[in-house]
């Protein structure tokens, strides 16, 4: 059973290269977006990117997760067709809906907001929104594959051309906001163009009408789920906005940014999860080994939650001393995306026994969850209202999706144990919120206190901390064809 949790804690310290890569450049591009871009034009990037994500799902209808189950289930000389049938589909799809939005571009640009002088954004985003389309299958065709060093390499250099273009772009030849469009285009582009090699080994000119049927059945629910996970994501900032002011957004969202290293941990962690818990489905102990990976998973983040709390002072030196006063939601935020990782293991038994038509039921309780939350308590509590919403509908999610799952596949998890790291998270939070504002020897004080906690309480042993180490750090500081 070590050696599977090993084979998953290699996948997830390779895919977090690229991982760790996207989203923390992304959050470093924030202080240059607005130091260098008007706040017209960056509130352009924001609300167009936020409608990149909505119709990165359209585009998609679930199609990649459909092809990862249903191809995980074949044997490597059965999966041409299998890769060929979804891609050929959104290939198609893709360029329909490209082709609609392009006659559709005035009416488009005006429903994003997109100034009538900028319109060419729109043409931009449908760019980028059909080279990303063209590129999922075949990035989750080398998850599946497990060429996790392949996977990352793409990655890793499309992100960096996207960095080095908006730099060039903007500060030598002043195009402006435009540029962070133009950069992304030809990123995607370059992802599409590099992945070409495994699109053409693995692509047969047909489609199989039985498997497409198949796989739409399967696919189809994550439209309306990946609908709900965005509004979970992105709504709390308008109903902010509308029930207080533009101020305490701006606040707001820049702490919620610094939520980043659990929302980091939890990504890794789910580009390796997938393929891992398909591929090991038949195992005789499978179960055992899944219980064992949300054990791991759990005390791992909630070293995270703790460690970045109790050191919030010298974190929060990445924003402004303007924003500081929203420091307290961080914690809340971190846990928010603990309990998203959560969500994300138990999401296992929906795949294995193809019950994916639960998925729009639960995210939408989710989206709905965290809705309701956010009126109810903006008013009482401000921002931190705002940021116990996202904890709240992450956590129903969680809860929800556990019962259903254990209906159909039931895992026998150490409830004992998880149940002992969350009353050691309590304990260190009623000392951390009673005295918040003390210094940072407490704080530390705090820390060890927590670590103490989960020896008392018997969580983790001499075993279970030397097994850790090898799991998380003995693969995370290897350098290939070296030792660090």
């Amino acid at each position: 059973m070590k050696d599977k949790v090993k084979e998953l804690t290699k996948d997830t310290a390779i895919y977090g290269i690229s991982t760790i890569l996207s989203r923390f450049i992304s959050f470093l591009l924030v202080p240059f977006y607005t130091h260098v871009l008007l706040t017209s034009e960056y509130g352009i990037v924001n609300t167009t990117y936020s409608y990149i994500a909505f119709f990165n799902i359209v585009y998609l209808y679930g199609m990649d997760s459909a092809y990862m189950k249903y191809a995980s289930l074949k044997k490597e000389n059965e999966r041409k067709e299998v890769f060929s049938t979804p891609f050929l589909f959104v290939l198609f799809t893709s360029v329909m809906i490209s082709i609609v939005l392009l006659i559709l571009h005035n009416s488009v640009s005006s429903f994003m907001e997109i100034p009538q002088g900028q319109s060419i954004i729109t043409t931009y985003i449908i760019f980028i929104l059909l080279f990303d389309a063209l590129s999922v299958i075949p990035f989750a065709y080398l998850r599946l594959a497990r060429r996790a060093k392949r996977f990352a390499a793409i990655r890793t250099a499309s992100i960096l051309l996207n960095v080095a273009l908006n730099v060039i772009l903007i500060r030598f030849f002043n195009i402006g906001v435009k540029a962070v469009f133009i950069s992304n285009v030809v990123s995607s582009l370059f992802s599409f163009l590099v992945l070409l090699p495994d699109i053409l080994k693995n692509l047969q000119l047909q489609i199989n009408k039985e498997t497409l049927r198949t796989m739409l059945k399967f696919g189809i629910p994550y439209l309306p789920a990946g609908i709900a996970s965005m509004v979970i994501q992105v709504i709390d900032r308008p109903i902010l906005q509308a029930l207080t002011n533009q101020n305490l957004v701006g606040i707001y969202g820049a702490n919620y940014k610094l939520g980043i290293f659990m929302m980091l941990f939890v990504s890794m962690f789910q580009y390796a999860w997938q393929p891992f818990f398909l591929n090991n489905a038949k195992e005789a102990n499978a179960k055992e080994i899944f219980a064992k990976v949300l054990t791991y998973f759990v005390l791992a983040g909630s070293v995270i939650l703790v460690f970045i709390s109790s050191y919030l002072d010298i974190i929060k030196l990445l924003i402004g001393q303007g924003y500081w006063s929203g420091l307290s939601i961080i914690p809340i935020i971190l846990l928010g995306y603990l309990f998203n990782g959560i969500y994300i293991n138990f999401t296992a038994g929906i795949f294995i026994k193809e019950k994916t038509k639960h998925l729009p039921y639960i995210t939408g309780i989710g989206a709905l969850t965290n809705v309701v939350v956010n009126f109810l308590l903006i008013p009482v509590w401000g921002m931190i209202g705002a940021a116990l919403a996202t904890l709240a509908s992450y956590f129903i999610m969680a809860i929800v999706l556990f019962f259903i799952t254990q209906r159909f596949y039931k895992i026998d998890y150490e409830y004992s144990k998880i149940l002992r790291i969350f009353f050691a998270i309590g304990i260190y939070a009623l000392g951390f919120y009673t005295f918040g504002g003390a210094n940072l020897l407490y704080k530390t004080g705090l820390l060890i206190l927590f670590f103490m906690l989960l020896l008392v309480f018997r969580i983790i042993n001499k075993e279970e901390i030397l097994s850790l180490k090898n799991l998380l750090f003995k693969k995370l500081i290897r350098i290939p064809g070296k030792r660090v």
